[in-house]
């Protein structure tokens, strides 16, 4: 619970700065990149878990990650305060808020399907489609009804 209401200004906070600069789909494939990094490099994790160590050197390991992994500038800025403040352990929870917060600025809904069979790859091409359609349609009825409202 903790981690989800520390999450939620970091992931505000991103998305501004993203928003801000017309970049809040590439900030957020890099804040999954980095969330996966963090949390899987056991020597990151590890690093980052230790109290005693400075904010300003987990800030400056935090950077270097994210510049050797290619980030753009704004997530590697970004990172940095996090880190500082002991927040590596967030980093999926930030990036799961920020893609919620970027999906509904985008209009976007994910679905998530659960089958009893494997699809093939035309069965989900057939079932993305029909979704697609029924979605848009609905998100076009909704659109219609906003701006009535808004009359």
């Amino acid at each position: 619970m903790k981690r989800r209401r520390a999450a939620a200004p970091y992931a505000k906070a991103f998305f501004a700065l993203a928003k801000e600069r017309d970049k809040t789909e590439l900030i957020g494939r890099e804040l999954g990149d980095a969330a996966v990094t963090f949390e899987s490099v056991a020597d990151l994790r590890d690093f980052f878990a230790r109290p005693w160590i400075p904010a300003t050197a987990k800030r400056s390991v935090a950077t270097e990650v994210a510049q050797r992994s290619d980030h753009s500038k704004l997530t590697t800025d970004s990172l940095a305060p996090a880190a500082g403040r002991g927040r590596t352990d967030h980093l999926t929870v930030i990036a799961g808020k920020y893609q919620k917060r970027l999906d509904e600025d985008l209009g976007r809904v994910r679905a998530h399907v659960r089958t009893t069979v494997p699809l093939t790859d035309g069965e989900r091409e057939m079932l993305s489609a029909k979704l697609g359609k029924a979605l848009g349609s609905l998100g076009g009825q909704l659109d219609r009804m906003r701006r009535r409202l808004a009359r």
